[in-house]
């Protein structure tokens, strides 16, 4: 069963935290670019004193490198939809300017 909700970007961001563990799947669209994979790591950082959230993917596919780190308030404008897989539950997050 697919769930859809409407999210703005900083509740996405919010949503990821709260709700994804490591080895859920995630399928992320923003501007050009499709990345699906499996959740490796799901982190806050810091850097130049401002905390992000980094998530580390495993890339489905036959990339040279399958594993990226993706900070996802870097591409939160950019955000276009999120499918989160959590064993056979579904929602896809339509991210809303």
């Amino acid at each position: 069963m697919e769930e859809e909700i409407i999210l703005k970007a900083d509740e996405t961001i919010e949503y990821l935290k709260d709700n994804v563990e490591t080895h859920d799947i995630l399928e992320i669209s923003y501007n050009r670019i499709y990345a699906p994979g499996e959740v490796l790591g799901l982190q806050m950082e810091q850097e130049h004193g401002e905390e992000f959230l980094e998530l580390t993917l495993h890339l489905n596919g036959e990339l040279v490198n399958q594993t990226v780190k993706i900070n996802m308030h870097a591409i939160k404008d950019d955000l276009i939809e999120i499918v989160h897989v959590q064993g056979d539950q579904s929602k896809v997050i339509v991210v809303e300017d």
